[in-house]
Order: C-alpha cells, then sequence, then structure tokens
C-alpha cells in the first residue's frame, strides 16, 4: 500500500549568507515577517518597503531522507510559487514554471540536501516575454509572461506583493507497482438514476508494467469492478433514486462518499482514492429570445436567478489562508443568501476546503480560468503550462457538485475590442485560442457534465459586442466610473456578471491598519490604501450627488460612503431581480479583500461586514418588495424566488416629512413560485415629487417592529421611494430614544433598541466603535415616526448608551 510522508517541516530560507526558519506552506514575505526582517506590508505605507522582495531569488533547503521498501519514490509538490529549479545532493531533479498546477518528480534511491531555488517573478516574466514579444495589459506588470496570481502583481484593490515559495504541502510517496494518477468522476442524474462514470488512469512501475490489477468503487450503496490489463478503466455505478444536491435556498445539500480501491492481481491493495460528489444535472440555457440571447443556469431542470457575488483571493499571501478562514468567509457570504461564488480569474484556483464548504453551504461555484484583464502569447513556454494547469484542476475540482461552471477568462474577449488591444496586437496572438479552442476542448474531453463559457463578459460570438447587455454576461462599469447609481435602471442585462460600488473599510480595521495616523479621505495612508484610479474622486461624486460633502468630517465622510455603497449595489439588484428571467443573475464585485484596503468588497480584510453585506442579505432574500420607477408613475414589484406561492398583503403609505400620513392603501399580492408580479403604485399614493417633502412606504402588512434589513412588518419587508435626492429632501432633524438592555445568560451580548420619533432614513450602528470584535445583527434601517429596532450586538460584555449614540449614525440634512 503507497504511504506518505509529509514534509511540512525542518525548511529554511536562505536569506544572504544566513538561514531563516522557513514555514511550509508558506512564502518568502510570510518567513521574513516571522523573522522581523521586514514590516508588515499591510500596515500604513510599508508595501513599498518590501518591493525589493519580490525581485529577487530566493532558495529553500532541508535534508531529504527517506527509507523505504517500495520501488518508487516521488517527491510531490501541490503548490510552488512559480519559476523553481530543484536540486537533490547537487543534481538535478527538475524545474518549474507555474504556480497553478501540482508537480511531481521521481527521486527513488535519492537522499541528500534538497534545493528548491525560486527565480524572480520578474526576472521568469522578462525571459518570456523576449521569446514572445510584447502585449498588452490593463496594469504596468507582466503578469501575463508568467503563471501565476496576477493579483501578486497589483490590483485596484490590491497590492503590489509578488511572492515566491512552496505555498501548498509537499510530501514524498512511496509506492510499488501502481499507483492511482488520475480519477474522473463523471456524475449525472437520469431519468431518476444516479449515474458515476469513474474514469480511473493508473501509472506503473517497471516491474508492474504487464501485471494485472484490479481496480473497486463504492458510493451510496452502488458497487463496480474493473479489471486493467493496461493503465486505464471506466468504473460505471448507478444509485436509484438519489438525494439530489440542490443550491442553498433550493433544497438540501446531500453529499456521498465515493471510495476507489487499486489492487493487484492477488487483491492487496497499492493505493486508495476518496471524494465527496453529489447528484445533481446542471445545464446553462443560452438560448435566443426576443430579448436578446440569455444566459440562465438550470440545475436540476429548475432555472435560477443567480444571487453572486465575486470572489478574489482572501489574502494576499494565500498560503495564510485556512480551510476554517475559507469557511468563515464563505458561512458570511450563505448568510447573506448569496447562492454562487465566482471564483475570479486574476487569482488562484482555491484549496479544496474552499470548494468543500461551498459544497456543504449550497454555494454554486463559477470558476474561471485564470486569465484577467490582459493580452496572453499563445506561444510557448505558456501554452503547454497553460494545458497542463487546465487538465490538472479540471481533473482536481470536477468531483465538487458546488461546482456549476467553468469560464475562460475575465475581459479579455471585451478588451480585445475595447481597449485599443487589436492595432497594439497586429496579429499577435492574444489568448483567443485559449478561450475559444483549446479551454473549451479541454473540459468537453474531461468534464462533459458542466457548461463552459468563453469569458465574462462574452455575448457568444464575435456577431455581437462582447460587453453587449442583450447577449450573455454583461459588466456595468460605466455607473460606478461616471454615473450616478439610479442609471442602473436604465437596462436590463440577461446576466450582470460584474458591477459594483466602492467604501472603506470598517473603522476598527483602518485604526489597526493606520496606526497613529489621523484619518481623512486624503491623509496619506488612506490614499495608500485606495488603488482605484481617481478612486476617491469617484466616491467623493458618487456621495456628492446625493448628500452635502462633509469638510473636515472623517466619520460622517465614511458613514455616508459606505451607505452610498449599499444603496448603489441594492438599486442594481433591485431592478434586476424585479425583471427576472428577462434577467438571470448579478454577481456583485466583490465579497472579500486581500488586504486593508477602500474597495468594492461586503466584508472588509479583517473579516468585519460592511453595510453592504447587511443589504445583500436583504435584497437577496427569497422574498423582495422593491419600488421601482416607470413611465409616468412607480411600479411595486415583488419578487419571489420560494418554492411556494407568496400570498400577502401589502400597505403602502404615502408619508409627509414631518411625519403626517398623507394616504394609506393595502395591494393585494399573488406572486407564483419563482416569479415577479409588477403592479402600478395607484395614482393618488405617488409622492408631490416637486415639493420634496413626501415619501412612499411599503410593507408588507402586520407589526410595526422593524425585523429586517430595511424593513418592518411581520415578515420584515419594506420598500421606501424618495422622489428627490437627500440634500433637496425636507428631512426633519431625526430624533430617537437609545436604551441598552443586557440579554439574559448572554454576558457578551446586548440589545440596543432605538425607538424614533421622527423620520429617521438609513440608521446605522456601528458596532465596531463599541469595540473591535462587536458585532451586530442588523444593517441600514428606515424608521417611521413611532417605530422601533431590536438590534442585538455581540462581542462586547458592557456598553454605555452614549458610546452607542456616538456609534449610531443617519441621515440628517436639516
Amino acid at each position: 500500500m503507497k504511504d506518505v510522508t509529509q514534509l511540512d517541516e525542518g525548511w529554511s530560507l536562505r536569506h544572504g549568507q544566513e538561514l531563516l526558519e522557513a514555514t511550509v506552506p508558506g512564502c518568502v514575505h510570510t518567513d521574513l515577517l516571522t523573522a522581523g526582517l521586514i514590516p508588515d506590508p499591510f500596515t500604513g505605507l510599508h508595501e513599498t518597503e518590501v518591493a525589493w522582495v519580490g525581485r529577487r531569488a530566493w532558495t529553500y533547503v532541508r535534508e531529504l531522507g527517506h527509507d523505504s521498501a517500495h520501488e518508487r519514490t516521488d517527491l510531490v509538490f501541490d503548490g510552488l510559487d512559480t519559476a523553481a529549479y530543484l536540486t537533490l545532493d547537487g543534481h538535478p531533479v527538475g524545474s518549474t514554471r507555474n504556480m497553478h498546477r501540482r508537480h511531481r518528480f521521481d527521486v527513488t534511491g535519492r537522499t541528500g540536501r534538497l534545493e528548491v531555488r525560486f527565480a524572480s517573478a520578474y526576472d521568469e516574466a522578462a525571459a518570456v516575454r523576449a521569446v514572445t514579444g510584447e502585449r498588452p495589459n490593463v496594469y504596468p506588470e507582466p503578469s501575463q509572461y508568467i503563471r501565476k496570481m496576477a493579483s501578486s502583481f497589483g490590483w485596484d484593490w490590491g497590492p503590489t506583493l509578488v511572492t515566491a515559495g512552496i505555498w501548498r504541502p509537499v510530501r514524498l510517496e512511496h509506492w510499488s507497482t501502481a499507483r492511482i494518477a488520475h480519477v474522473r468522476p463523471l456524475v449525472t442524474v437520469d431519468e431518476g438514476t444516479g449515474r458515476v462514470e469513474v474514469r480511473l488512469e493508473a501509472e506503473r512501475t517497471a516491474q508492474g508494467r504487464g501485471r494485472t490489477l484490479r481496480a473497486e468503487a463504492r458510493v451510496a450503496g452502488a458497487r463496480a469492478e474493473a479489471v486493467l490489463t493496461g493503465d486505464e478503466a471506466v468504473l460505471r455505478l448507478e444509485v436509484p433514486d438519489p438525494r439530489l444536491w440542490w443550491p442553498r435556498g433550493y433544497g438540501e445539500q446531500p453529499l456521498h462518499d465515493l471510495h476507489l480501491t487499486l489492487s493487484d492481481d492477488e487483491g492487496r491493495p497499492l493505493d486508495t482514492w476518496h471524494r465527496r460528489i453529489g447528484f445533481r444535472t446542471v445545464e446553462l440555457d443560452r438560448s435566443a429570445d426576443e430579448h436578446g440571447t440569455g444566459f440562465t443556469l438550470v440545475v436540476n431542470g429548475v432555472r435560477i436567478f443567480a444571487r453572486g457575488v465575486n470572489w478574489i483571493p482572501d489574502d494576499a499571501f494565500p498560503s495564510r489562508i485556512t480551510p476554517d478562514r475559507y469557511r468563515t468567509r464563505l458561512t458570511q457570504a450563505a448568510e447573506a443568501n448569496i447562492d454562487l461564488v465566482r471564483v475570479w480569474g486574476g487569482g488562484i484556483y482555491e484549496d479544496d476546503a474552499f470548494y468543500d464548504a461551498c459544497d456543504e453551504l449550497g454555494l454554486m461555484v463559477w470558476q474561471d480560468f485564470l486569465f484577467a484583464c490582459s493580452a496572453y502569447p499563445e506561444e510557448q513556454p505558456l501554452r503547454g503550462e497553460v494545458e497542463a494547469e487546465a487538465r490538472d484542476n479540471v481533473v482536481r475540482l470536477m468531483p465538487h457538485p458546488s461546482l456549476v461552471l467553468w469560464n475562460g477568462n475575465n475581459e479579455n474577449l471585451w478588451g480585445f475590442r475595447d481597449w485599443d488591444w487589436e492595432p497594439a496586437l497586429a496579429g499577435d496572438s492574444w489568448g483567443e485560442g485559449y478561450y475559444l479552442g483549446l479551454l473549451p476542448r479541454i473540459v468537453a474531453e474531461l468534464d462533459p457534465t458542466r457548461p463552459y463559457t468563453a469569458g465574462s463578459p462574452w455575448s457568444g460570438s464575435w456577431e455581437h459586442h462582447p460587453n453587449d447587455p442583450a447577449h450573455g454576461t454583461h459588466h456595468s462599469w460605466e455607473v460606478w466610473n461616471r454615473q450616478d447609481y439610479a442609471e442602473y435602471r436604465a437596462s436590463v442585462p440577461r446576466f450582470v456578471a460584474e458591477f459594483g460600488w466602492q467604501a472603506p473599510p470598517a473603522l476598527a480595521t483602518l485604526r489597526r491598519a493606520l496606526p497613529g495616523e489621523e484619518l481623512a479621505p486624503d491623509s496619506p495612508g488612506m490614499l495608500h490604501h485606495q488603488k482605484a484610479e481617481d478612486g476617491n474622486g469617484k466616491l467623493n461624486r458618487g456621495v456628492g450627488r446625493h448628500f452635502p460633502l462633509p469638510e473636515g468630517d472623517f466619520d460622517r465622510w465614511h458613514y455616508l460612503t459606505q451607505l452610498v455603497q449599499a444603496r448603489a449595489v441594492a438599486a442594481g439588484i433591485e431592478h434586476w431581480r424585479s425583471h427576472w428571467p428577462v434577467c438571470a443573475g448579478t454577481i456583485v464585485w466583490q465579497l472579500n479583500d486581500c488586504w486593508p484596503v477602500t474597495s468594492w468588497s461586503a466584508i472588509d480584510s479583517d473579516g468585519r461586514p460592511k453595510p453592504l453585506h447587511h443589504e445583500l442579505r436583504r435584497v437577496y432574500a427569497d422574498r423582495l418588495l422593491t419600488l421601482q420607477p416607470a413611465t409616468g408613475g412607480l411600479v411595486l414589484a415583488a419578487v419571489n424566488q420560494a418554492a411556494e406561492p407568496w400570498r400577502t398583503a401589502v400597505t403602502l403609505r404615502r408619508w409627509g416629512a414631518d411625519g403626517t400620513l398623507i394616504r394609506e392603501s393595502v395591494l393585494d399580492i399573488a406572486a407564483e413560485p419563482r416569479s415577479v408580479v409588477r403592479l402600478p403604485v395607484p395614482h393618488d399614493l405617488l409622492p408631490d415629487g416637486p415639493s420634496a417633502k413626501e415619501f412612499l412606504v411599503a410593507d408588507i402588512h402586520g407589526g410595526a417592529d422593524v425585523h429586517g434589513g430595511a424593513g418592518a412588518g411581520a415578515d420584515g419587508l419594506r420598500a421606501v421611494h424618495f422622489p428627490v435626492a437627500d440634500k433637496d429632501f425636507a428631512y426633519p432633524r431625526p430624533v430617537y430614544d437609545v436604551a441598552v438592555e443586557p440579554v439574559t445568560g448572554q454576558r457578551d451580548r446586548v440589545d440596543v433598541v432605538v425607538s424614533a420619533r421622527t423620520l429617521v432614513r438609513d440608521l446605522l450602528l456601528q458596532t465596531d466603535r463599541l469595540g473591535p470584535a462587536a458585532v451586530g445583527d442588523r444593517g441600514l434601517l428606515t424608521l417611521l415616526p413611532g417605530e422601533q429596532v431590536r438590534i442585538r450586538v455581540t462581542g462586547c460584555a458592557t456598553v454605555d448608551v452614549e458610546d452607542v449614540r456616538a456609534a449610531l449614525y443617519c441621515v440628517d440634512t436639516a
């Protein structure tokens, strides 16, 4: 039987004439940090002080000894970052030039000093560029010439920290006769029967050639056997009436253990393989219709509006991301009613722990191949690496039922058409052959159970503009870059795969990352931790369209930028969801951060949710009320993504800014499962826009206690409409009472109770101001006169009412 020796200890990093203790998995930066030789590049302005690390060559060393009776010993690396040359006792072992694939080297009978010498990623990129020639790139860094995490070279939300190191586990595998080299489980459901076609590829030793091998597969009570006279076999299993795996919100996520054993001709086990699988079908409906070309995910025959977020590496040093950290972040996604996570193409193929968590949480995964915002040469040495990388990761990830879509690239097809690449390339290769040729062929060969799309955005063919909103996937960035967020309502794309709005992280995160700095929008640390082009200008213009821009009041600016971010994203999602099934999904840019930064994220790098996170929970809920502008008035849209019909009464109230109830009416809503009902708001309930003194509220008929993100009523659903910008509305000075009540038997929890005496719009308790570990269960809340809200705060034992008042913010233009 194969045995494994993990090589996670005993490593050193050569630094000049000195050997530093090294952590494996890890990287050079984290080892230098541990040794106290560089400052933390995540704090202050230190990022620039460590730029030299990425431009140097580095060597990891350890003694390698093994005493095994097996015929073969392999040295296996799950990840080397990136261009490495390996020697053992001074003799070559092999070389690598790809961070995104696994590597295996035969070291049978060899011992001694193992050295892994990493070239500077800049030097490797320069050598490749000298062979392939220049290619255009959105950023002034050479990421397209090296198969490495592109965002290591910096992005508009990330630092430039060009890593090197043994970033994933390394081990020795000792084996005899044969081992399991590759397993591809093709999982389908056909007329109520679960089918698993296990495609096995074995590797043999010299002594194992010609010997008969046996393979056995087991799953969910089914069993299959095969005899191997060559190196390949197919084992077919059938599971009657399997419980289906569903995305969260559509059903449960049953998982089944698939076991495979390879034995010799006498029945002695040689190697085993185990993964968890789920039975489900997935299709991508790209049918043409009167609106253009659709893009709708269909799981187990059910058409789905995808409630998604884009995922970037959760740390600029990805070797630090633990299974617990993956689960925490993805659980936060699930708590926000997200059901799809897109793994973006400038990052990494994540660890199996990421996909395991998605399997269990019911989070569908849209997986990009790793190409982003650049023209990529298709010549050697890159082409061979791209193919090997794609084959490796398709086989590695395909057992996961959460994986529903392979995507060829991020924005490169769009870039070729719109970013002046075509004339600069002058006929040179730029990646099209990957996205429209190589990658779809690999997916069709290895994983035909899943759909593939060539890019995001992509209209489906060159007959339409790559980012045409009427065809396929669309990235909506003109609004953030140049317009007010209300312009999201100007179109109904078939699928919005990227859109978003920036905001700074939580105040406690800023204080940790910028110690001692007097915070201001343009203070040195704030500007350094804002990587977007004209980022603060866009933030300020976004605020200024709705509010007087606060001068010299950082706390107010911080609140307003976070508020506008939440409102902007909500405006887009509410509009697009109200147009289901024409629009079949939204993927917000972005869920998470890789370091403390002003960005588009819903959760900052310290794991603190921004108001956007709470707002996603509201606008991505199965049931949503929204008031949408329409020709000559307003429409009340009731979105029902649940499996049951929605029969309810909605109270519409036309209010005066001074708290006067002008008119009230009740509308009955009857929405079928997975449907949207749009009803015109009666004319007599429309606010008098020119007066700037009236607004409209739609509530689920019921009590007055506030239960949900923006709402009141028994179901916690509320929609509000103000006909003019906040700075033009006649808000009263907000007046509310605050009380703090202990939670019985919970020493680290309190309830903050806010009782409104006037209209209080977009009330926000910034809990991190009460303590770095404090977390609240509510985001932005709009209260009418006489309403009360209870906010549960965890992570702080004692809270003073005056401290709570100082942490409460709301719209105040009086």
